[in-house]
């Protein structure tokens, strides 16, 4: 049951981080929802986009990460791991997350106002260009934001199995 809880707890990390990701970059930039994603959805609202993107988005990047962490946590001989045991470093990956999506979305933002960066053509026909920084601002936060939890994840998975492995040893 402790595995199921992990896997449980990670979806639902995901899916809360993605919910309030995606309500923030919605309203930055709510053609990164209609114009840059399939249109899975009839709504411009960027609260319906927002909820609707932060879990479909992140459901199955909780559900890989919640496998890796329940081996990490809980296979082998090595003294396991509990959900709660697991909290604060999920916490704490969150957090990292969300800063790198900031720092990355300030480097979309003023590259783009640099010109440094710019929407390729398919997109940039489709969406005004004043809107182009604000949809290069919201790309750069979503690549950073997958990139960070995929490192983070890795990272948190070996954290843990040889945290069991410390404790064991003690």
């Amino acid at each position: 049951m402790q595995a199921l809880a992990i896997i449980g707890l990670s979806i639902l990390a995901a899916v809360l981080y993605g919910i309030v990701h995606d309500q923030i970059t919605a309203r930055i930039c709510v053609e990164y929802f209609t114009i840059g994603h399939a249109r899975l959805i009839d709504s411009d609202s960027p609260t319906v986009l927002g909820f609707f993107w932060g879990v479909v988005a992140t459901w199955w990047v909780g559900l890989f990460l919640g496998i890796g962490l329940a081996i990490a946590a809980r296979a082998g001989r090595r003294r396991k791991l509990m959900v709660k045991d697991l909290i604060p470093s999920l916490r704490k990956l969150l957090i990292a997350m969300f800063a790198v999506a900031l720092i990355a979305g300030c480097i979309g933002y003023f590259g783009g106002k640099a010109g440094v960066f710019i929407l390729i053509e398919e997109l940039a026909s489709r969406m005004p260009a004043y809107r182009h920084v604000a949809f290069l601002t919201c790309g750069w936060a979503h690549s950073a934001s997958y990139l960070a939890g995929l490192v983070g994840g890795i990272t948190l998975w070996i954290r843990t199995w040889r945290r069991r492995g410390a404790a064991s040893a003690g």
